[in-house]
């Protein structure tokens, strides 16, 4: 056991943890289980490395011009900013993860996040150097891993960095859900079908028109996320407490973001007015909203799918079995990837909620909730990144479609009728449409008994690409 301390008192942590005082504490305040993203975690090491390569710099540049007998400052030892450098290494690689015990939701504007990633960074820093756990008179986790940084800048632009790299992996989510809703637009392109208003037959389409709809919104989706970075790309890091950049060096400031643009590989870039960038956050909100969108248009799909192949409906669109449906009913399938894409749908519209409360309490120069902001966004992130793969590989690719069935049905339906009433009228049409509904007859039954058309004109009135043209001409009324 090691005994550390704060201005608070002392606390007893065995030697095997990372990490320490600091992170205990939050811990016992914050007794809640719920999880810290991996990711965050990830990019906090990413940026920690990057502000202590550019305090290497400045270290180099100012001992070329001034003599350390006459320094206003201390600087580290390089053994000491090597390690630091390592330790923050790993952590960008996710490893001592296990250490991490902060949840996701806590108080304090990240703080506690800060504190716990700054002691697992100084004790393996310690460990590289052969020091023992807990020797802060080497390497401090506030004085030395935390040089020249704040709770402030260092974790929102951590979670920018993370939430970049989760938007790239849905842009490709969402590019291969429109692939894929593609081949099945092409597959059953001239298939014909009803189109529904309020659950009720309609005008005739195709189900080629149904998923075409689909690809589009799919489309916009795809180009509204790939915008998304531009929203959040700008990052507040140097600018300390509030923005101000109090207690760091203007190298550092100015030199900072350059550097973990160079090891990210993202295009981030430093705000013009870091107050700006600290204190107001409605660039997460508008980032949420075009997730929100996204949702949108995937329960949408989801739940069209999920109409079109129950047990209610007509029996000629089908979607893959993919686990047993039920522990009492024998035989029984449930479509569980709609109702999995319309759950994880809702969760977004819950979280975007939060996300934009929470961010309208930013009170004067800082937002207190930037955890739960972050956590409610990167959970957005999954879920969306989820629900693309599962539409794509367990929705998409197992649909099939009984054309024969589909075909029967369809030139049963009265609704055929409006497509004629421009040539026989309105009152012939409905005569056609009382005897198809009396008799259960197709409509190509009907009009043979009617003599409304003759049979090659109904038939070329009646064919996939002739129904779903936009409009008609005089022309192609003509016999």
């Amino acid at each position: 056991m090691r005994k550390e301390k704060d201005f608070l008192g002392e606390i007893e942590i065995e030697d095997k943890y990372l990490y320490g005082i600091h992170s205990v504490r939050a811990r016992q305040n914050f007794p809640n289980q719920s999880p810290f993203h991996k990711e965050w975690y990830q990019a906090v090491g990413e940026v920690k490395l990057a502000c202590y390569q550019t305090y290497k710099n400045f270290k180099k540049l100012v001992l070329k011009g001034i003599p350390t007998s006459d320094l206003p400052i201390h600087f580290m030892g390089d053994s000491s900013i090597e390690s630091l450098q390592k330790a923050a290494e790993e952590v960008a690689q996710g490893k001592h993860f296990n250490h991490f015990i902060i949840p996701a939701v806590q108080g304090g504007a990240g703080t506690s996040i800060n504190l716990n990633i700054n002691e697992i960074i100084a004790n393996r820093a310690l460990q590289m150097m052969d020091h023992q756990l807990g020797d802060y008179s080497v390497i401090d986790p506030i004085e030395q891993a935390n040089i020249y940084q704040s709770t402030n800048d260092v974790i929102p632009t951590a979670l920018k960095v993370s939430l970049m790299k989760l938007l790239k992996k849905l842009e490709e989510a969402i590019n291969k859900s429109r692939k894929a809703m593609e081949g099945v637009e092409n597959e059953f392109r001239s298939i014909p079908r009803l189109g529904y208003t309020q659950l009720q037959e309609a005008v005739p389409s195709t189900y080629g028109r149904l998923f075409s709809s689909y690809s589009d919104a799919l489309s916009r989706d795809w180009w509204r996320v790939s915008k998304s970075w531009e929203r959040i790309k700008v990052v507040n890091l140097g600018g300390g407490a509030i923005g101000t950049g109090v207690s760091v060096p203007r190298y550092f400031i100015m030199e900072v973001v350059q550097q973990l643009k160079d090891l990210s590989k993202l295009p981030i870039s430093r705000g013009e007015n870091l107050g700006d960038s600290t204190s107001n956050l409605d660039s997460y909100v508008e980032v949420s909203a075009i997730l929100k969108a996204h949702a949108v248009n995937l329960e949408k799909m989801a739940n069209d799918i999920r109409l079109l192949s129950s047990d209610i409906t007509k029996p000629d669109f089908n979607i893959a079995q993919r686990q047993v449906g039920s522990s009492i009913m024998p035989g029984k399938v449930n479509p569980v990837i709609p109702e999995f894409i319309i759950s994880s749908a809702h969760q977004i519209y819950a979280n975007d909620l939060l996300i934009s409360s929470l961010s309208a309490r930013s009170d004067l120069e800082l937002n207190a909730y930037l955890p739960s902001i972050g956590n409610a966004l990167l959970e957005n992130l999954k879920l969306l990144i989820s629900a693309n793969q599962s539409l794509e590989q367990n929705l998409l690719h197992g649909i099939k479609i009984d054309t024969e069935v589909s075909e029967s049905e369809f030139y049963k339906s009265t609704s055929l009728t409006t497509v004629l009433s421009p040539l026989i009228g309105y009152h012939k049409a409905a005569a056609l449409a009382k005897l198809m509904k009396q008799q259960q007859l197709s409509i190509f039954s009907a009009n043979e008994e009617l003599g409304f058309l003759s049979g090659a004109k109904l038939t070329e009135m009646m064919k996939p690409e002739s129904l779903t043209a936009l409009g008609f001409s005089v022309k192609d009324l003509m016999e």
